[in-house]
Parts: structure tokens; sequence; C-alpha cells
């Protein structure tokens, strides 16, 4: 893996074939509106789950999941409001990290459902 973008769609790639693995329904990857990006945008069960995928490749910086910090959050909770207006959405939603992580060329991947809310700012 060259660089950060390389791990980074590999990642996304693990994440996706795990969702539909686990049942979930793809509705869009990488979408982007203005400089706000959702990795993954699926559906399950009813549910709108808006996903964030962070990829490492060692431990050295801590688990993946701990890349999602409260700023990341915020992006991603406004791309969402706007995703959820553009389609005209009324379904219930949430916010899942999956990490992804290769150590000792084994691969971990950590599903984390509800791994946060929208907060006020």
């Amino acid at each position: 893996m060259g660089n950060n973008k390389d791990k980074g769609d590999w990642g996304e790639e693990l994440a996706l074939a795990f969702l539909k693995e686990k049942g979930y329904t793809i509705l869009e990857a990488n979408w982007r509106f203005m400089k706000l990006e959702i990795d993954i945008i699926a559906k399950i069960d009813g549910i709108l789950v808006f996903v964030e995928v962070k990829t490492r490749l060692n431990e050295s910086h801590g688990d993946p999941e701990d890349g999602v910090t409260l700023k990341k959050q915020r992006f991603i909770i406004k791309a969402a409001n706007y995703y959820i207006t553009e389609k005209d959405l009324n379904l219930e939603s949430r916010f899942d990290i999956i990490s992804v992580l290769r150590e000792n060329n084994k691969v971990i991947i950590k599903h984390l459902p509800d791994a946060f809310y929208p907060i006020a700012k």
C-alpha cells in the first residue's frame, strides 16, 4: 500500500464487503457534498446507516476508530443532514464506525454500531 489513499480505499472495500455479508444494502460509497464526504451510506431493517471507515496498518497510533475525532464526527453529521435533505428521507438513522486493522499479516475488522450521535454545536 503506497499511500494513505490506497490504504483507505483498501479498508473501504473490505468494509463494503463486510456490510454486504451482514445483509446491509449499500446506497452510496464515497458520497460527497462540497468538501464533506461519507465513506458508506447503507440501509438495514429500515435504518439509514452512515459509516465512517478508518484503516490502519498497525497499532502504533492506537485503534483505527480513535481517529474519528469530534471534528470529524461533526463533518459526518453535517454531510448526513445534507444527504437526508437531498434525498427527502424520513428514516431512523445512525452513525457507525468500521475499523480495519492489519497487524502481523492478519486483518481485524471491527464494527461499532451507534458509535456516535448527532450533537448540538
